[in-house]
This record gives C-alpha cells, sequence and structure tokens, in this order.
C-alpha cells in the first residue's frame, strides 16, 4: 500500500501512517495540496492527514481540500503526541543554545523554554525537517523537537523526552482514499459531512434540528468561508451513529434545509495509538 503523508519522513504524520501500514510505502509530500494530487493522479492507495489536535485545533487546509477532491474518510483514529528534545550524537543538554521546530511544536513546549533560559526557540517548517536539518548541520549547540520517529529516522539521538507542556495532547488522523476505492465499513458509529445553508433566519437551526430529531450527537461543528462567495459558510459536521439507516435518512432530510451536502465517510470511532 502507498501511503502519502504531508511532511518529512519521521513526521508526527509518518508515525500515524504506519500504525495503518508497517509495510506500506511512504511517499512524503512538502505540501498538503500534493497529497490530494497524489491521490487523483493514482500515486498514492491512501493518505493519513491530520485533521484536528486537541490543543491547537482543526487544520482547517485540509477540510477545505476534502470538499474540492473525489475523496471519502475510510477510518480515524487518534495518535498521543509526544515531543523530545534531539540532538546529535554526542551532544549533552546543558551545551544546547537553539532548538529548532514547527511554531505549533514549540507553543506546545513552552514550559520546557522556561525551565531553560539558555536555549532559543527558533521556528522552522516541519518537526521531522528539522531533524533532518540538524543532522546535516552536525552542531552540537543546536537541537530539534519533534517524534521519536523522526530521531529513528534520521539518526538523532533523544537528549529529554516528553517535554510537551499537557500530557493530554493528540492529534485526529483521517484515513483517505478516492471514492470510487472506498471499502464501506459494516458497523460505522461516526460520521463526517459538510453542508451549506441558505442566508436566511434559522436555516442553520433547521438543519441542526435534523439531527436531534434523529436522535444523533453532534459532536463537532466547524464553519469555513466558500472562496469567492464573501459571508457564505460551508459547515463541517461529525455527528455519532446508533443505526445505519439514519445516516441515509440525516442525508435526505438535510436536502431540504441545506443548498449543498456531501458526506465525507462513515467510520468507526478513533482510539488513541
Amino acid at each position: 500500500m502507498r501511503i502519502a503523508i504531508q511532511g518529512e519522513p519521521g513526521s508526527f504524520s509518518h508515525e500515524a501512517a504506519l500504525k495503518a501500514g508497517s509495510e506500506a510505502t511512504i511517499l512524503p509530500c512538502a505540501l498538503s495540496a500534493d497529497v490530494f494530487s497524489a491521490l487523483d493522479q493514482g500515486n498514492a492507495d491512501v493518505a493519513v492527514i491530520p485533521i484536528e489536535n486537541s490543543l491547537a485545533g482543526s487544520v482547517l487546509e485540509h477540510y477545505d481540500l476534502l470538499l474540492a477532491h473525489n475523496v471519502a474518510v475510510q477510518s480515524e483514529w487518534l495518535l498521543r503526541i509526544r515531543h523530545n528534545l534531539i540532538g546529535v550524537p554526542g551532544a549533552t543538554l546543558e551545551k544546547i543554545r537553539q532548538a529548532y521546530s514547527h511554531p505549533v511544536a514549540l507553543a506546545q513546549c513552552r514550559r520546557f523554554f522556561a525551565e531553560h533560559p539558555g536555549i532559543e526557540a527558533a521556528p522552522f517548517y516541519d518537526t521531522a525537517g528539522s531533524v533532518k536539518q540538524l543532522m546535516e548541520l552536525r552542531d552540537p549547540g543546536v537541537a530539534a523537537i519533534a517524534s521519536a520517529q523522526a530521531a529513528r529516522v534520521y539518526g538523532g539521538e533523544i537528549l529529554q523526552p516528553a517535554i510537551e507542556d499537557n500530557a493530554e495532547n493528540y492529534t485526529r488522523f483521517f484515513l483517505i482514499r478516492p471514492r470510487e476505492s472506498l471499502q464501506p465499513e459494516s458497523h460505522p458509529d461516526k460520521v463526517s459531512l459538510a453542508f451549506s445553508v441558505e442566508n436566511r433566519p434559522g436555516s442553520l437551526v433547521d438543519a441542526l434540528q435534523v439531527f436531534a430529531g434523529l436522535g444523533m450527537n453532534v459532536t463537532r461543528l466547524e464553519s469555513r468561508p466558500v472562496p469567492g462567495r464573501p459571508w457564505e459558510y460551508v459547515f463541517y459536521a461529525d455527528y455519532q451513529l446508533e443505526r445505519l439507516a439514519n445516516a441515509d435518512l440525516a442525508l435526505k432530510m438535510l436536502t431540504d434545509h441545506c443548498s449543498m451536502v456531501r458526506e465525507l465517510g462513515r467510520y468507526r470511532s478513533a482510539s488513541s495509538v
């Protein structure tokens, strides 16, 4: 199986993709749009994308790309995010003066930097990419903050593990594939969909009442602007599903209140990995 990810080898997306298939071929992509292009062009069988972090919130670009491409969500899972301070072999924590990583990762390790004022937080485009750069520089005074997978991939040494501020740090990942190759889940208990409503009083309430009327719990609701149409929005919702037939019924009922409805996937709720 060929799995496309956004980011360098050793990224958290790489770590998550290995949960989908340890023998899979990982196809790193520089941009999220490239991940979806790999699916469109048949260069990848599936893709693994982060959709939400428990601390940093949603990856909004990925919602837009899900709607723009003919793909569907096959499954989801949660990955516990553990940030590690990584140096070149032989480096020591006492000699580190700079630590590179993605700005989100740096922001999730503020306590570490407060406790080590001599270490400067330096933003970089990617967590794993910061380890790759580190191993090219071979500077014992420079470190990176990334996953243990990144240390293994590039030969770095973990100087201090688990430096994140909050232990309850999880990222929710989607496994997506082209719709024509989607393998239906036999016992889904969760649905993701997108919908737009008319710009009139009560239209959103009417749409949400569909879920309430069917006894379905909406666990997430996100709005995104429609490109080229100022002040119009697409709503992305996740809801819990107890009876499979209700998913079809919800789609049918939503069409009475919405100008656009598109189901993004039916799947099993995630457990942490």
